[in-house]
């Protein structure tokens, strides 16, 4: 069969498929989503604020813009939505000269919120037909960039968010890529595990040079489709979590909006792929059945072995309806190629998020861990989840930071006080919600003194949702 020939048959074969999907959607329940309402209801417009109100003083050298994304839905999904999918929002603090000068959020301009908003859609290349964006914000050859996986190709922000373009890497960006790219501090290179939902046979290996140019895109080869939300990489090797969260026809054609679920005849196995190496060259390790949405850090052993430190679920989505089954701990892996498993030991057993470091350490050993508590009985609302942590992987000693009743905080990033600080010397910045009082806060706390009052805290006057991910973006 001829290439053409067999690229209309799949077009006739996708269209029939979301024809069903689509019928069988409106059989499923017309029940307000619990990620779209409450303390995850989407904001309804966009704003400009200056001269924001400072309590405390915001650190001398902080210069630079704090960025954030998240679903936001334009129009919110009342069958089967879930946290993950909706239209884009990135939200921003300018600061500088210990003011913040500018907080914005805009929505991300695909075709389809660009048509809700009644305004032209984002101007680039598109990557099929879904050029939703939604999961985070990185910094990639000196750009901004709003990411996703499985899907679009990225988008390019400017300096104040308003003008945005489509953008896969100049050109250089031929498949989908990823929410989690990670950089090498010491390379300066981009690495990311690729998967796409409509390819169940591989995922790639992305390599972008310093200057933000895919300089390797390397397939490896896999089955059933995983979903592959993160990755990690070490001085040696880029780092694979094939895990049973795998794409689900089922759950497709039943309606349902993401459709991956969890499969328990999946293999579940680590993957060591040599940086420069080949997909024949990863050495696979097997991994207790379980799910990783998010990695701390991983680093080499001398003896071989490789060091992963994870948030890991023992399963996820296991009902048809998806959803999570039970609450996610931090763990610490240690991958041995030589044997070809892994071995499992639990760090801290509180259910928590969203672990970040000091990124000039990632991929080499490190000290210090930051997360963020969960409802201990997954409360889509967040309860309860009024702490962060920080991990002390040396002497094992947790610290608490807790905001207070009723105050829910976010991913909160780690920022060096100095290029030559020591490591945990510097702020820990993030957003902090109020959805009692409609409001957020973004707080910056100093990471030596933990569980001491903000040094300085932003109050803005609306509830910005929980979202995703963001990061610091120095000036200069």
């Amino acid at each position: 069969m001829s290439n053409p020939v067999r690229s209309a048959v799949r077009a006739v074969a996708e269209s029939g498929v979301a024809l069903v999907a689509a019928c069988n959607r409106w059989r499923l329940p017309k029940v307000p989503s619990p990620f779209a309402t409450g303390i995850h209801a989407p904001m309804r417009e966009e704003l400009t604020l200056a001269d924001l109100p400072v309590t405390g003083s915001i650190p001398a050298g902080l210069d630079g813009r704090y960025l954030k994304m998240g679903a936001n839905p334009v129009r919110p999904a009342s069958r089967a939505h879930e946290w993950f999918l909706g239209d884009g929002m990135v939200h921003g603090l300018a600061v500088s000269e210990g003011r913040v000068r500018w907080y914005r959020n805009r929505w991300i301009g695909s075709r389809l919120a660009a048509a809700a908003l009644g305004r032209p859609a984002a101007p680039g290349p598109r990557r099929g037909r879904n050029d939703t964006v939604n999961t985070n914000v990185v910094a990639i050859g000196g750009r901004a960039f709003a990411v996703v996986e499985a899907g679009s190709f990225p988008v390019a922000l400017s300096q104040t968010l308003d003008a945005q373009r489509y953008d896969p890497f100049d050109g250089t960006l031929a498949g989908s890529f990823s929410g989690h790219p990670h950089r090498d501090p010491f390379t300066g290179e981009t690495h990311a595990i690729a998967y796409d939902g409509a390819v169940w046979d591989a995922v790639r290996h992305v390599v972008l040079s310093p200057e933000g140019r895919v300089v390797r895109d390397e397939a490896i080869p896999v089955e059933h489709g995983p979903c592959i939300h993160d990755c990690a990489l070490t001085e040696r090797f880029a780092i694979v979590l094939d895990l049973p969260l795998t794409f689900s026809m089922r759950a497709l054609l039943a309606g349902y909006r993401l459709p991956f679920r969890w499969n328990p005849s999946h293999r579940a196995r680590v993957g060591l792929l040599p940086r420069h190496g080949r997909a024949a060259d990863v050495a696979w390790c097997d991994v207790e059945p379980c799910f990783v949405f998010h990695v701390a850090n991983a680093f080499d052993e001398a003896d071989g072995r490789v060091i992963l430190d994870v948030v890991a679920y023992p399963r996820v989505f296991a009902s048809v309806g998806g959803g999570f089954d039970e609450p996610g701990r931090f763990e610490r892996w240690t991958a041995d190629p030589a044997a070809g498993r892994v071995e499992r030991r639990v760090i801290d057993p509180t259910p928590q998020e969203f672990p970040r470091i000091d990124e000039r350490r990632f991929g080499r050993a490190y000290r210090y861990a930051y997360t963020v508590s969960v409802p201990p009985d997954g409360d889509p609302q967040l309860r309860g989840a009024t702490r962060i942590y920080k991990h002390d992987l040396e002497t094992g000693e947790r610290r608490v930071h807790d905001f207070g009743a009723g105050r829910v905080p976010g991913e909160f990033v780690f920022v060096p006080a100095a290029p030559d600080a020591g490591e945990d010397e510097g702020w820990l910045m993030g957003l902090v919600i109020d959805p009692g009082n409609e409001t957020t806060d973004f707080a910056i706390l100093d990471a030596r003194r933990f569980e001491a009052p903000p040094v300085a805290t932003v109050r803005l006057p609306h509830r910005i949702p929980p979202g995703f991910h963001g990061n610091w973006f120095p000036e200069g």
